[in-house]
């Protein structure tokens, strides 16, 4: 089996191509400029018989010789519709088969339509404008004589040569992906280092703002933030046993029932359901209001106006007796009131102030970096994509190359 010719290069393999062909390409390209020039020359001939016919018409339209008249008025008509159908006829700059083919299609499209207007309309003029219409007929079986040359030439000869020509402009369309290719590999480099500095500018910010949470007084209000976590879970649990009955002395109260509780301390047993920790830091000390509170629950306990179940108004009960007797949150409110004091003076501070501004702008300034890299890793994407698809249109195009090659001339070739 023979090993194909290897070709580095698209312009490398188009060298030899146009070497190979040559002598086969460059005298059909030759004819079929040649013919397109002859058919050139037969339709502008119609078109110059066409203004003769016209002009003639228009001398005896001009004369009102009534017997002449309306035959040099259909004959007006019928030289002016030759020549608007000649304007749009385009004889192609560049040759190749595809556009005279397209041309000669053109073509005769205006000759068989001509030929139709000619057979129906000039024995209607007869016996009139005979000469013209002698020369105007001499010069078109001459254009349709043209045509069937150059009809035959691309049906039969120029048609032979179609995959080679078709190769060559495969080639150029090849070129110019390539270079395509090399800009847009060129592209990717320059996004890929936009990219770069943008990361590491995030990652400096974020360091210095890792460093900021971590260290100095906003660590010290991390650390005050936890403790409060811990006493305020540590209240809950405390009151763990007197919030079923807090929430229904609540409703109570809300729905006109009577639970006795005046508006400060129904206010704060709100407070105390929903914030235990900011409910006992506000507290005078001894936290009068909540002993209020449970004055006043105990009372409702005792009269069973909670429905509660005995168990729970046992402990519920007894959870009172502890804070109303043996001051049993004391301790724990003074832990709470030192915790609140500290964060109080740390968020008061001029260096926690400062610290915040910083680090306000620095967040800022991280949102949007990380806006300006999400738009270059899209803009990225979109190049990464369009430098897939162009060399998967490069791969079909060498394939197709090397296809047409062998079955024009038998020889095998490889595009690396």
């Amino acid at each position: 089996m023979t090993e194909p010719t290897r070709y580095s290069s698209s312009g490398e393999l188009k060298s030899w191509l146009e070497n190979q062909t040559s002598s086969t390409l460059s005298p059909v390209h030759a004819q079929a400029k040649k013919l397109r020039d002859d058919m050139q020359l037969s339709i502008q001939a119609i078109a110059d018989v066409s203004k003769i016919l016209l002009e003639n018409s228009n001398r005896e339209i001009e004369r009102r010789n009534m017997k002449v008249y309306n035959r040099a008025r259909a004959l007006n008509k019928l030289a002016h519709l030759f020549l608007d159908r000649l304007k749009k006829l385009s004889p192609p700059d560049q040759i190749t088969y595809d556009s005279i083919s397209k041309y000669t299609q053109e073509v005769q499209k205006i000759l068989v339509v001509t030929e139709v207007d000619v057979r129906n309309w000039f024995p209607r003029i007869s016996p009139f404008f005979i000469m013209d219409r002698r020369k105007f007929l001499t010069v078109f079986e001459k254009a349709k004589q043209s045509y069937t040359i150059l009809n035959d030439f691309v049906s039969k000869e120029y048609i032979k040569t179609k995959t080679l020509e078709e190769t060559f402009l495969i080639i150029n369309e090849l070129q110019d992906l390539e270079k395509h290719l090399v800009a847009l590999k060129e592209e990717k480099e320059n996004i890929k280092d936009e990219k770069i500095p943008i990361e590491k500018e995030i990652a400096e910010l974020e360091q210095k703002i890792e460093d900021m949470k971590s260290k100095g007084p906003i660590d010290k209000l991390n650390l005050v933030n936890a403790e409060i976590d811990s006493l305020s879970n540590e209240l809950r649990h405390a009151l763990r046993h007197l919030q079923k009955p807090f929430i229904k002395m609540q409703a109570l109260s809300t729905q006109g029932g009577g639970a006795g509780l005046l508006p400060d301390e129904l206010s704060k047993l709100n407070q105390y359901l929903e914030t235990p920790f900011d409910a006992l830091v506000t507290e005078r000390s001894g936290y009068p209001v909540l002993k209020e509170v449970l004055q006043k629950l105990k009372v409702l306990l005792d009269e069973d106006r909670l429905k509660l179940k005995s168990d729970k108004a046992r402990k519920a009960e007894q959870s009172a007796d502890e804070i109303l007797n043996k001051d049993s949150l004391a301790k724990l409110q003074i832990r709470c009131g030192e915790m609140a004091n500290i964060k109080e003076q740390l968020l008061a501070s001029s260096k926690m102030d400062e610290i915040r501004h910083n680090l306000q702008t620095f967040q800022d300034q991280v949102e949007q970096l990380k806006a300006r890299k999400s738009s270059v890793e899209i803009h990225e994407v979109v190049k990464a994509n369009a430098y897939k698809e162009t060399v998967d249109k490069i791969s079909n195009l060498k394939r197709a190359i090397e296809r047409n090659i062998h079955s024009s001339t038998g020889i095998k070739v490889q595009i690396s």
